[in-house]
């Protein structure tokens, strides 16, 4: 089990996701949509370094990726759902409508249904959990493991006073159902510390980025601040679906799944955990991806730009990240 080292340097500006409008073109002339290939690679978020010891690269924000020429497609993942919360599929381009920063925009690639998946699974096994709590945290995590396709990948992180890789992201399943097998309980909570840390890990990922998160309460020694483990999950391209189990719950949860487009649960029966984790797994392939090319003159510096997907069907809601950084 691989211990995550500690790294000096500050969130860094990332864009959201982009690619060159060519690049997608030639993907859809082939009828088939890859998003890893078609965007722009940009570096992983990383944890800052405790304010009282910075190093000389703490002080620069690394730039952010950008294009010298073309235009800039972004894409967005929305999930619709009922009235109930179910999951709506079958709607077409026409159903959607998007805004940046209130301007309306015209769709200009759109797909539906089953996407490539990169997910990290990352558990809470401080000394909280022992017994049938990280028992059933074990449980869910199999049942999640198993939902997924073969071609997706996936990582577990093991939480405690330490982030630890206990299985690195791949297609391996007999791995990743081992290093879920070994947690133990042992110490504190790390929570703003392993949500940076996974976000990292995933956000090389392929297709979909998604990070499932299992933790009984609030984050204890963290060398990460709140605000900093938000701001690492706002700038990155991963969604995420925070889950607290027992009685106490933080406020961080709902506020992680509001700003990435994933879902928060408060879950006070262990027994849920696992319908849980499913539910997610089905929610993950019924999702549809957007693409536009922001109408908008380009800027020298990046700033943030704000996304609100919509869906013009009655009764429907959609979810969808908030926004995206970029030139």
């Amino acid at each position: 089990m691989g211990v995550f080292p500690p790294r000096q340097c500050a969130v860094p500006v990332y864009r959201g996701r982009v690619a060159r409008a060519s690049a997608l073109a030639g993907v859809l002339l082939l009828a088939a949509w890859t998003p890893a290939g078609a965007r722009q690679q940009r570096p992983p978020a990383q944890p800052p370094a405790p304010v009282s010891q910075p190093s000389p690269a703490a002080q620069q924000t690394p730039p952010a990726a950008t294009f010298s020429s073309g235009v800039q497609l972004v894409e967005v993942y929305a999930t619709v759902t009922d009235a109930k919360g179910g999951l709506v599929t079958g709607l077409d381009r026409e159903a959607f409508q998007v805004f940046e920063d209130g301007r309306p925009q015209t769709i200009q690639a759109f797909a539906a249904g089953d996407f490539p998946l990169s997910v990290a699974l990352a558990i809470d096994r401080s000394a909280s959990m022992a017994g049938e709590r990280l028992e059933r945290a074990r449980a869910a995590g199999r049942a999640f493991l198993d939902a997924l396709r073969p071609g997706d990948q996936a990582a577990v992180v093991s939480i405690s006073s330490r982030v630890e890789l206990a299985a690195p992201l791949s297609t391996d399943r007999a791995a990743q159902h081992a290093a879920i097998a070994a947690l133990t309980p042992w110490s504190t909570t790390a929570l703003h510390d392993a949500i940076i840390e996974a976000v990292n890990l995933v956000q090389p990922g392929t297709g979909r980025r998604a990070l499932v998160l299992l933790s009984d309460g609030v984050d204890r020694y963290s060398h990460a601040s709140l605000t900093q483990a938000l701001d690492a999950a706002r700038r990155s391209d991963v969604l995420v679906y925070p889950i607290a189990l027992g009685r106490r719950t933080t406020p961080l949860f709902p506020r992680l799944a509001a700003l990435t487009g994933g879902r928060s649960f408060h879950l006070t029966k262990p027994a849920e955990l696992q319908e849980t984790l499913t539910s997610i797994a089905r929610e993950l392939r019924e999702q549809y991806l957007i693409g536009y090319t922001p109408d908008r003159p380009p800027s020298d510096e990046p700033a943030w730009h704000a996304i609100d997907v919509r869906v013009n069907r009655p009764g429907l809601r959609v979810r969808a990240r908030d926004g995206y950084f970029g030139k």
